[in-house]
């Protein structure tokens, strides 16, 4: 016999004290005159009168009564804690599926609506199907999840085929006002971009965001201390709000959501079956409008609806959005090679050269590319890119020797003349004529670093002069240039050795030779 509620096995004893018959009892009690019965039968055993009764508690009367049904199992019954567990933890089985597969290993088992029933009471016995009221603060909590639903809606413009789409939904505590976007993927990108999208869309900031435990939102499911995506990390310190990811296996800890998923399910993904769309765009689109016009319907059970509630409770305390906008980043950890550039989407981007085999951390948005250290410093900024050469590259980071090399090879004939300018007219004479003297420039570039390399060994004084020979020479070639510096001949002045022979006596003139 099922068990009587302690109310009523209470009130039984008092009334068969005072001598009322068993028939006056149930008419009283509201029960069964066989169930008077019982509970007198069951109380005799234990000894139990109306004065003790009415100062245990119900579970202390439901043990005393009722010894093998509360609290320990039937032997028919199967185990009603994994039942729960399966029943909470997988959206798509349901008690159907799990009796069938209880009565295939118990052929004499229970039938179904006994099992139903023994799981309701179950339910109720530890609790399990009572749900907490809570008051909600305004405008703090927003709860987001992905639809468990797709639809395949969106043509492809390439191959024509349908493509899937994913709705995010988000769902704000106290008026249940519904953000919802479509998404080819549940990819992290999405992810955070259906939050930015969602946070302009309600014009403002909550306290808290409720996500479910799924891997884009947190890596490591925890009550106590969860592991959050770096990257919804990032999009949280952003925009100052706090990430508390509801426990594993329990929906009701984000009903909001649940519950508006349920009603979108219905009222939305509904409405939207059969029709197709050429973009998803045009697919968000329709679904801000369906979504309005649902969000001004009435409440059922309370006064207003979904947006005049929204407009006049939860929208007034929301913080301001910030001047900037979140911007997706990604995450990478990479070694350092001998190079000293990181690899990031085939473009290499460099790192200070001391770091040669140490890890760091790639922090990638579509505009920069910042590394961190071990210690999350940040030790290189550089711009994204997207086409153009491999190699990115911050002089700074080289050593001594690489950035002398580095600053050689990336002269160009305005380079060269610069350099030579620098050091004199003469100098930058040669150099000019040097490089105009060739088809193509780069052909005469090794000699102009040959030459104005001399100026390091000679000076740039001592260089110029070479210069002003070689070009009074017609010859501004780097062998001759560098013979006149070996051989001095740069110290010697043009007018010097110019001058006219003298005239003396022992000399004949021309005349001589008549």
């Amino acid at each position: 016999m099922r068990c009587v509620e302690p109310v009523k096995v209470i009130e039984i004893l008092r009334l068969t004290e005072q001598g009322y018959s068993q028939r006056e009892i149930a008419r009283s009690v509201k029960c069964g005159k066989s169930t008077v019965a019982d509970v007198q039968k069951r109380c005799r055993e234990c000894n139990l009168q109306y004065h003790k009764a009415a100062q245990m508690t119900d579970e202390e009367i439901k043990k005393l009564l009722y010894p093998n049904s509360f609290g320990q199992p039937k032997k028919d019954d199967p185990d009603w804690p994994v039942i729960h567990e399966r029943l909470q933890s997988n959206k798509r089985l349901n008690l159907q599926y799990l009796w069938e597969e209880y009565r295939a290993e118990n052929s004499q088992g229970l039938s179904y609506s006994r099992f139903c029933r023994r799981y309701a009471d179950w339910k109720n016995e530890t609790g399990k199907s009572v749900i907490m009221a809570q008051n909600r603060e305004p405008g703090k909590e927003l709860f987001v999840d992905w639809m468990g639903d797709t639809l395949d809606c969106v043509i492809d413009s390439v191959t024509g085929e349908l493509k899937k789409a994913y709705f995010f939904v988000a769902t704000l505590g106290d008026s249940s006002y519904p953000y919802v976007e479509a998404f080819p993927d549940q990819k992290l990108d999405k992810w955070l971009l259906a939050h930015v999208n969602c946070l302009n869309y309600l014009g403002g900031v909550p306290k808290v965001i409720v996500p479910d435990n799924c891997k884009t939102a947190i890596t490591r499911p925890s009550y106590y201390d969860p592991a959050i995506n770096r990257a919804y990390w990032d999009l949280a310190k952003h925009y100052e709000v706090a990430v508390l990811p509801a426990r594993i296996r329990e929906p009701k800890d984000k009903a909001p959501v649940e519950n508006s998923i349920g009603w979108l399910e219905t009222w939305l993904l509904q409405w939207l079956r059969g029709k197709q769309f050429f973009s998803f765009a045009a697919l968000n689109a329709e679904i801000r409008e369906r979504i309005k016009e649902l969000a001004q319907r009435p409440f059922q059970k309370r006064k207003g609806s979904r947006q005049s509630v929204f407009q006049a409770i939860d929208k007034p305390a929301l913080r301001p959005l910030p001047y900037t906008q979140y911007e997706y980043a990604d995450y990478v950890t990479r070694r350092v090679p001998a190079n000293y550039h990181v690899e990031y989407d085939d473009y290499h981007y460099s790192v200070p050269h001391e770091l040669y085999k140490q890890l760091v951390t790639i922090r990638a948005t579509a505009r920069t590319i910042e590394i961190l250290n071990e210690n999350r410093e940040r030790v290189a900024l550089h711009q994204r890119r997207y086409t153009g050469p491999r190699y990115v590259t911050n002089i700074n980071h080289m050593p001594p020797h690489h950035r002398h090399q580095h600053r050689i090879n990336c002269l160009d004939g305005t380079g060269y003349r610069e350099w030579a300018k620098s050091i004199g007219e003469q100098t930058y004479a040669a150099i000019d004529y040097l490089l105009t003297s060739q088809v193509i420039e780069e052909q005469a570039f090794r000699a102009c670093l040959g030459i104005l390399r001399c100026a390091e060994k000679y000076g740039h004084g001592r260089l110029n002069a070479a210069c002003a020979k070689a070009i009074a020479m017609n010859s501004c070639t780097y062998s001759t240039i560098t013979t006149i510096l070996k051989n001095g001949q740069d110290k010697v002045s043009l007018a010097q050795k110019d001058l006219p022979t003298p005239l003396h006596e022992n000399l004949r003139g021309s005349a001589a030779y008549v």
